[in-house]
Parts: structure tokens; sequence; C-alpha cells
């Protein structure tokens, strides 16, 4: 029995270190936590950048249009004032063309005279009616031209309404940011292990090469600056609300500029409306072009971050 009792104690003895073995060959060292820290807090960035950018490029194409839209609503606009010019040209040569036709005396006419009267008549006809024609087709054109102005400015306006919501949503929120801070703060974490390491001598060359690979690659975020991405947001939506105040004023002064009641009533203030709704369209191309250049500049800031992203993620693969 004694025996049978030494022999099993013996096998209790070997079994724990059997485990005491078996967990120190398989124990993760601070250098391999670190590392896995890293890949924790590091390894899914890139994808919601590539988001980002993704978005920053449709609002690019989308204030482009808005931009596109309003200027050629401006020059339609211009056009129109150059119509609106010859109809007044064409109303004053009617107009004249009514008080010069005195009358010629009929009275003891010869038959001669009577045939130059009669043929005078027939061309001073034919003139108004050609200048009536004239005028009917310039009014025509200036009420198209109008027409599409206030068209171009509405869909400038609905393209700057929606290029102001993706570009006010398309930044760097809080749980991102805290992200990229844990990303960051994992990396230093896994410098000084690497270098604790290197220290005590716990690691081989190949594991302390590897650690200073990823240290290396994602330091990179130290160079992005995260804050040029919501900068370039907060432009392009203001702009972009800018734009889309300015086509809401101008797509409503165009139609009222165009409206029958204001073309047939006072020439003036029909003058002064087109005029605002042409200054309005210029602003709000001004207000697109200038969400266009926010965009294309926030694109570049994210192409940045993303790249820290990939090269820092290449590191952990």
């Amino acid at each position: 029995m004694k025996k049978r009792g030494g022999v099993v104690k013996i096998r209790k003895v070997l079994f724990v270190l059997l485990l005491l073995g078996g967990n120190s060959a398989y124990a993760a060292t601070p250098l391999d936590s670190a590392i896995d820290n890293v890949r924790r807090n590091c390894g899914n960035l890139s994808n919601e950048l590539n988001h980002l950018k993704s978005m920053a490029g449709i609002n690019t194409a989308v204030t482009a249009v808005g931009t596109v839209t309003s200027g050629v609503g401006l020059a339609t606009g211009i056009a129109k004032s150059g119509v609106d010019s010859e109809i007044e040209k064409l109303e004053k040569e009617l107009e004249e063309l009514k008080q010069s036709r005195g009358d010629v005396p009929i009275e003891h006419l010869e038959i001669e005279d009577e045939a130059l009267f009669k043929r005078q008549v027939a061309e001073f006809i034919a003139s108004y009616q050609a200048k009536e024609q004239e005028l009917s087709a310039a009014e025509k054109k200036s009420k198209t031209l109008g027409n599409v102005r206030t068209g171009m400015l509405a869909a400038s306006t609905a393209t700057n309404i929606a290029g102001t919501v993706i570009a006010a949503n398309n930044r760097v929120d809080s749980d991102l940011q805290t992200k990229i801070n844990a990303c960051k703060m994992s990396v230093n974490e896994l410098s000084a292990a690497q270098m604790q390491a290197r220290a005590a001598d716990t690691a081989t060359a190949d594991e302390l090469a590897h650690a200073g690979q990823i240290v290396h690659a994602c330091g990179a975020w130290d160079m992005v600056d995260i804050s040029s991405i919501n900068k370039k947001s907060t432009g392009a939506t203001i702009s972009s609300g800018v734009g889309a105040a300015l086509g809401v004023a101008g797509t409503i002064t165009s139609a009222s500029a165009n409206s029958d009641s204001v073309r047939n009533g006072d020439r003036d203030k029909e003058k002064n409306l087109n005029n605002a709704a042409n200054v309005l369209a210029g602003g709000t191309t001004v207000a697109s072009g200038a969400a266009v250049i926010f965009n294309a500049t926030q694109i570049g800031a994210i192409k940045r971050a993303a790249a820290a992203a990939d090269e820092c993620e290449g590191a952990l693969r």
C-alpha cells in the first residue's frame, strides 16, 4: 500500500509539472500581447475610412453637377437679358412705325399717286407684320430661356441640399476617433514592449524585427491630421448650404420674373427680377464650386489616413 501510495504521489507531481510545463511553453509573452492589442485596435480602420472616401467622391460629383446646372442657369439668364433687350428694341421700333405712318391725303389723287400710296401701305403692313412676328418669336424665346433658368436653379438647389446632407455626415465621428486613438496608444505600448523585450532578452531577433516593422508601419498614424477631414466636411457643408439657400431664392425669383403677370405688367419690375435671378444664379455657382473644392480636398485628407491604415494593417498580416 505504501508503494502504491508513493506511485500515486509521483504521478500527481508529474501531472502538475506537465501542466506547468505546458503553460510555460504556450503562454503569451508581453510582446505577443502587445502585438495582439495592436491587431485588435488597428485591424479594421481602413474599411471605415474607405467608406468616408467613397462618400466624399460621391459628394464631389453631386456638387459638381450643382455647379454645372447653376452655371447653365446663369448663362441662360444672361442670354435671356440679351433677348429682353432685343424685345425692348423691337417694341420701340413698332411704336415708331405706328407714329410714322402718317395718312397721305387721298383727295384729288391721280391714279399713279393712288398706286404709290397703296404700295406704301402694303410695304408698311408687311414691315409691321414682320416686326410683330420677330417680336413674338423673341418673347417666346425669352419665356423659354426663363423657364430653363428656373429649372437649372431648381436642379442646383436639389443637388446642394443633397450635398449638405452628405457633407454633414461624412466626417470622423467620436466613435471612429476613439478607435484611432486606441490604435495609436496600442502602437506606443508595443514600442515600449519591444524595448523591454530587447533589454530583458526575452524575445528572438525575428520577434523583435517583426514588432519593429509593426511599430514603423503603424506609426504612420502619427503623421495623419484627422482634424483636416472634419474641417473639409464643415467647409463643404457650409458651402453647399449657402448654395442651396441661394438656389431656392434664385428659383423663386426666376419663376416670378418669368410669370405672365410680371411679363405683361411693369417692365422695370421684370428687369429687376431678372437681374436679381442672374445674380443669385451666379452666387449659387460660386458656392457650389467651393463645395466641390472642399469635397475634393477632403478626399485627399481621407486618402492619407486610409494609406496609413492600409500600411499598418499590411504589417499586421
